[in-house]
């Protein structure tokens, strides 16, 4: 999925059975008529924000070349990491201000990668609240961790 105009809508979640414990990611892709839906899961022991970062990250990656984003996400850890935090985080060795490793270093790291090719707009939505996109995600990342579950029953 490519645009060359206007921008790639992407709705991204995650989910968790516990925390930690099986999760789940799902994202919404959208450009015009086109829409892409996709998912996975982790058997775990996972936790709800690696689920989060996992969407975005596999979201990001699925688009073939650089193009403008509007990435939405019903998680203020993600778009408070992607936009406030990455920038000392990365200054100071992936350490926090308190000189302690950053949780989901790996992640972070694949993120900041994932967005290195795109213009990403990180835009919040309220979860549960009605947004069709959100419910979608939700629904898909719900979807990938049910999948997770079977796999080590």
């Amino acid at each position: 999925m490519t645009a060359s105009g206007g921008a790639v809508e992407i709705y991204t979640d995650g989910a968790c059975s516990g925390n930690p414990g099986p999760g789940g990611w799902g994202a919404v892709l959208r450009y015009g008529e086109h829409v892409r839906e996709i998912c996975g899961g982790d058997p775990g022991p996972t936790t709800n924000n690696r689920m989060e970062l996992t969407a975005a990250i596999e979201a990001l990656e699925t688009l073939k070349r650089p193009v403008k984003v509007h990435l939405h996400t019903d998680s203020t850890y993600m778009r408070d990491g992607i936009t406030k935090w990455m920038h000392g985080w990365k200054r100071n060795g992936w350490l926090t201000s308190e000189r302690k490793p950053v949780k989901n270093a790996d992640l972070w790291q694949r993120l900041s990668a994932a967005c290195a090719r795109h213009e990403v707009d990180w835009r919040w939505v309220r979860g549960h609240a009605g947004d069709a996109g959100n419910e979608r995600a939700d629904a898909l990342a719900n979807q990938g961790m049910a999948q997770a579950r079977n796999r080590v029953s």
